[in-house]
């Protein structure tokens, strides 16, 4: 009898011990994962209060660090703080852990995919910041803007292959690799398949680095496209996003800009000149309109002082045809020193020449217009 209650006794405290033990297994690993997270955010505090100090680090660049860098770089601190701490949590099976190890380390590969694309976007923010397009000769600023946004979006792609690369080295799966040296057998047939499929991609593409490097368009050019004025607001790898006048948006493909012809208004310069037609009377005295062009222009600060000139352009049976001349430091401005004159000259003639105007004259002979006045009315 005593000897079964001390069994019993040693069971009661193995049992006891071993729940103690689970229970303070659970409470350690809580404490590493707790840990692992602090661990994660103490250091992303650190590296980015370091990063960002005014003295150091311009506000435009502080803005994109946050905006690109400080939502990775957490999520790569948390997972390697996890890597370190999985080790130490006891209890785990070893092909459990493994396999939780295994996840881990390919999650921390994607979120350094994740951090490695968003020093991209850093890295074209801190060098197109240099150089500002809003102002009048922006001509080297497009041309910066433009190529350093094509190569962004090509090292991006770059970056994406080496992570899918890498995410695939570290999945030690035999079967995995075995499909990978088929599929790399099978590479020729699916190139050729591939290059039909994709034909219209991969010619945009080689657009792509023709206009980065030729530079037939850039960011913020003015062009004219089937009768649609607009400016080049994005280019992306494949396509160009034109911003019409109207607000709307114009998408057109990279190869229409090798292919076709289209007019760019700031190729070499934004500088440009228009034109206004009257179409006034014989009588109207040319010098006179001349010199009230002149007077208008020059008030207005839409122009550039470069030219300023009227002159009779054509005849007709009835009218004739006098062109304005005058030229404007961008088209935009172009347009509104147009539409100017127009308004002002056609008040000026109302005022001064109201003769002058076209008309249209009809004459009538004496017998038919009594014969109009003998017509009865009717009723």
């Amino acid at each position: 009898m005593y000897r079964i209650q001390t069994d019993m006794t040693i069971y009661t405290h193995q049992a006891i011990s071993m729940i103690l033990f689970t229970k303070s297994s659970w409470m350690y690993a809580v404490l590493l994962l707790c840990a692992a997270v602090v661990f994660g955010n103490g250091a992303h505090f650190l590296v980015f209060r370091s990063m960002k100090k005014k003295e150091r680090v311009p506000r435009f660049l502080s803005m994109g660090i946050d905006r690109y860098l400080a939502k990775p770089a957490r999520a790569v601190f948390l997972a390697i703080g996890l890597l370190i701490v999985l080790p130490l949590i006891p209890g785990i099976p070893a092909p459990i852990g493994d396999r939780i190890e295994q996840l881990a380390s390919s999650v921390l590969i994607v979120l350094l995919g994740w951090l490695a694309v968003g020093g991209m976007y850093v890295f074209q923010s801190f060098l197109t910041n240099r150089y500002d397009t809003s102002v009048a000769d922006n001509l080297r600023a497009r041309r910066i803007h433009t190529q350093i946004q094509f190569f962004r979006r090509v090292l991006v792609g770059m970056v994406l292959v080496l992570d899918a690369g890498a995410l695939l080295w570290n999945l030690h799966d035999e079967r995995l690799w075995k499909y990978g040296t088929g599929l790399l057998a099978s590479a020729g047939l699916a190139s050729v398949v591939m290059a039909l499929a994709a034909k219209s991609t991969a010619s945009n593409l080689i657009a792509g680095m023709q206009i980065a490097l030729t530079e037939p368009i850039r960011i913020d050019d003015v062009v004219v496209i089937d009768g649609e004025w607009g400016r080049i607001e994005e280019i992306t790898s494949t396509f160009v996003v034109v911003k019409i006048w109207d607000e709307r948006r114009l998408v057109i493909p990279l190869s229409y800009f090798i292919d076709q012809p289209f007019q760019n208004w700031t190729r070499q310069t934004s500088d440009i000149m228009g034109t206004v037609f009257l179409y006034v009377d014989y009588a109207v005295p040319v010098d006179a309109l001349r010199a009230e062009l002149q007077r208008i222009v020059s008030g207005s600060p839409l122009w550039d002082k470069r030219v300023c000139g009227l002159q009779v352009t054509n005849l007709s049976e009835r009218t004739m045809e006098l062109r304005c001349l005058m030229s404007s430091a961008g088209s935009s401005e172009n347009w509104d020193l147009r539409c100017l004159v127009r308004e002002k000259m056609i008040e000026y003639l109302h005022v001064h020449y109201p003769h002058a105007l076209p008309t249209l004259r009809i004459a009538q002979t004496q017998e038919a217009t009594q014969k109009q006045e003998a017509t009865p009315l009717l009723s």
